[in-house]
C-alpha cells in the first residue's frame, strides 16, 4: 500500500501544479503535453488524477486520529 500511496500522492501534485499554472496563466500543462483537453490521453490524465483525490480521501480518519492523540 506504501507504494500505492506514493504514487497517488505523486499524481494529486502534479494535478495541483497543473490548476496553479490553469489559475494563474490560463496555460493547461496536461492539455499542451497530451494533444488538447478532449483528446483521450488528456482525458485520461484527468480521470487519474481524479481517482487519486478520491482515493486519498481514505487518509482524513487517520488524521484526525493523529490529532486526538
Amino acid at each position: 500500500m506504501k507504494a500505492l500511496d506514493s504514487i497517488v500522492l505523486a499524481l494529486l501534485i502534479v494535478g495541483g501544479l497543473n490548476w496553479l499554472l490553469v489559475g494563474l496563466f490560463e496555460f493547461d500543462l496536461v492539455a499542451t503535453l497530451f494533444g488538447g483537453q478532449t483528446s483521450l490521453l488528456a482525458k485520461i490524465v484527468y480521470i487519474v488524477v481524479g481517482l487519486c483525490a478520491l482515493y486519498s480521501l481514505k487518509f482524513f480518519p487517520l488524521l484526525a486520529s493523529k490529532h486526538r492523540n
